[in-house]
């Protein structure tokens, strides 16, 4: 999504990986995700400074709507790019952006990985802290569901923010933490 956002790639490109060997999130933390199993993409958008500190509040809450119409069950915010379900993590966010100048983004890419059908419990590093939309559920889901859901919360979010409307008080309500 770097790559073509440098070549002028528009706003809205989703880049979907099947597979991360060197997924990441703050400060360089590793994410672990199985083959084929979680959504693992980034999107492209191009919003204006004042829209830039929205950014993080409409990838997190597009997710959580994800993850609650996926699940029936109520996604927080742990402050400041991780959702959990029931004190478990479930998804990250990783938002990177390159600034022209000052007054001025050249592009946003918002990284979100998601759990759905992994199972956290069969990798040790994550066994105690993490879940799965699939382990919530206790079988599997469809991926592409999912990923239609967040990408249209996503959209609609990002439509909220152009139009001059603040996502802080939906987002604080979620935080669990700060």
């Amino acid at each position: 999504a770097e790559r073509q956002a440098e070549v002028g790639a528009p706003e809205g490109l989703v880049v979907i990986a099947e597979e991360q060997t060197k997924g990441r999130g703050r400060f360089s933390r590793p994410w672990i995700s199985p083959a084929k199993q979680d959504l693992l993409f980034s999107v492209l958008l191009r919003p204006s400074v004042t829209q830039l500190r929205f950014m993080n509040m409409a990838a997190t809450l597009a997710t959580c709507a994800a993850v609650e119409q996926s699940t029936n069950m109520f996604a927080g915010i742990k402050w400041p790019n991780d959702l959990r379900v029931n004190g478990r993590k479930i998804a990250g966010i990783l938002v990177e952006s390159t600034l022209v100048s000052q007054v001025q983004v050249g592009h946003t890419v918002l990284g979100i990985g998601l759990n759905v059908n992994s199972d956290p419990s069969l990798i040790p590093e994550i066994a105690e802290t993490a879940t799965s939309i699939s382990r919530l559920l206790k079988r599997s889901v469809d991926r592409t569901k999912v990923l239609i859901i967040l990408l249209e919360r996503l959209n609609e979010l990002y439509q909220t923010i152009q139009s001059g409307i603040s996502l802080t008080n939906m987002w604080s309500e979620r935080l669990e933490t700060l």
